[in-house]
């Protein structure tokens, strides 16, 4: 258990299966993420990492997937889902909440061409299939419990242009830009606030924030724990997400997974403690 724990209530546990990086022994890191979040009312599994890693970490740090009560896909991209093949032959019960957008391909774009390799859902046909009957498919937001909610596609905030675009032949069989209408979060609120769970942000972590207070009103973020996706975002771009995100005067901002080092290092300026740099095989809280 990490010694920065003060700052995450003691009726919620949150572990770390995948991240990009790891100080724990025994604990492998990838490119990817998947969190363990145990409340009094949910064990909740938060994305899966890229491979079956998770389980390993899982073992490892004494967690036993099969009780986790559900999962949440944050969007339909393999570095958040390749996990989900292993999770769910440990665990043979809980359902899925997926948005219904998110098994769209995911190329880059040179030419007027799909380029590069599919960075969307890699399961194969079999697992498809095995795990097609756990899906629930979202769109808007679904409240899990009253303070439990998976929001469904962000809403924009107005003029968000995103650092890096993605792109898919539609059912016209033309080539489309994502709009990236899968990406969702997950909120659960506390006694002191609300605590975000936000993948990779795709659509904005500004946006996420928003979206989340919009559900719980009156409501301020305790916790966000967030993919930024700011690691290849222009200098001034980067330092004004930065900034706002520090302006909601969250009690605990965890930047993960795409935020970037620079983003992370410029929120640990801003925050101090107040930012915690979390990695691979670390819990926070207890429950």
């Amino acid at each position: 258990m990490n010694s920065e724990n003060n700052r995450i209530s003691d009726s919620i546990k949150i572990s770390f299966l995948v991240e990009n990086k790891t100080d724990n022994p025994g604990i492998i890191a990838e490119h990817g993420l998947s969190i363990y979040i145990e409340t009094p009312e949910r064990r909740i599994l938060f994305d899966a990492g890229a491979t079956d890693i998770l389980a390993h970490n899982a073992e490892r740090m004494g967690i036993d997937l099969a009780e986790a009560d559900l999962a949440v896909v944050s969007h339909g991209h393999y570095d958040h889902t390749g996990g989900f093949p292993a999770f769910c032959r440990i665990n043979e019960r809980a359902p899925i909440y997926i948005h219904r957008d998110a098994f769209r391909e995911s190329y880059s774009l040179r030419d007027g061409r799909l380029h590069g390799s599919n960075d969307g859902i890699r399961w194969t046909a079999e697992e498809k299939a095995e795990i097609g009957g756990r899906l629930v498919k979202t769109d808007g937001p679904l409240w899990i419990t009253d303070d439990i909610c998976v929001t469904g596609s962000i809403v924009k905030e107005e003029g968000f242009v995103p650092s890096e675009s993605f792109y898919y032949t539609d059912e016209d069989g033309n080539i489309a830009e994502d709009d990236m209408s899968h990406e969702q979060c997950l909120v659960i609120r506390q006694p002191g606030g609300l605590y975000i769970f936000s993948g990779c942000s795709h659509t904005g972590v500004i946006s996420a924030m928003d979206t989340a207070k919009s559900l719980f009103p009156g409501e301020k973020i305790a916790l966000l724990v967030a993919g930024m996706h700011l690691y290849s975002a222009a200098d001034e771009v980067r330092k004004n997400v930065v900034e706002r995100v520090a302006a909601e005067a969250p009690d605990c901002v965890m930047p993960v997974h795409c935020t970037g080092i620079k983003a992370i290092c410029d929120l640990r300026s801003m925050l101090g403690d107040a930012c915690i740099v979390a990695t691979a095989g670390d819990s926070y809280g207890g429950c």
